[in-house]
């Protein structure tokens, strides 16, 4: 069934409309070991393995096109690889809807720069234990995560971009 109420879809719906009233984030202090690995498709054709970007700072972003605070933080996240990306740091946006049409269509309006990868199974975002949309990761030059935060308000932001200019620097 492809109805946007079915199973992990129906949780993932919940979880956008929980993250607008309640937004935490976790940071290397409770975090500790490697990022799980993994290799997704993007939604250019290519396979992105998370191991092949050791050496940067990643921040993995779960997103839906259907999640509010997901079409405001997005343009953010851009602003954020665009101008850390010379530095060695990346962001990866990972869709986590049954149907790439949604993704594209979504980009339409929110255009990026970076790469955009395929959870069309919710395999990664269950490795991950996302319940929220959006959910960040930011893993550190050496595959640790370092930084978890679920959901997005107006402000968040900028804890990212601290946390991206502290990792850069190590």
């Amino acid at each position: 069934m492809n109805s946007l109420f079915s199973g992990n879809r129906l949780s993932l719906l919940l979880a956008c409309f929980l993250s607008f009233a309640v937004v935490t984030h976790v940071d290397a202090a409770s975090l500790k070991g490697q990022a799980p690995n993994f290799t997704l498709k993007s939604l250019g054709g290519k396979n992105l393995k998370l191991s092949e970007m050791t050496g940067n700072v990643v921040l993995i972003n779960f997103w839906a096109s259907w999640c509010g605070p997901c079409r405001e933080e997005m343009p953010l996240l851009n602003d954020l690889h665009k101008k850390y990306e010379p530095l060695g740091f990346t962001v990866l946006g990972v869709n986590v809807e049954e149907d790439a049409r949604n993704a594209r269509g979504f980009l339409k309006n929110f255009p990026v720069d970076f790469p955009v990868l395929l959870d069309n199974k919710n395999q990664v975002s269950k490795k991950y234990n996302v319940i929220a949309m959006p959910t960040t990761v930011v893993v550190d030059r050496d595959g640790n995560m370092r930084f978890l935060h679920k959901g997005y308000k107006p402000g968040d932001e900028e804890k990212y971009r601290k946390m991206v200019k502290k990792l850069v620097r190590e």
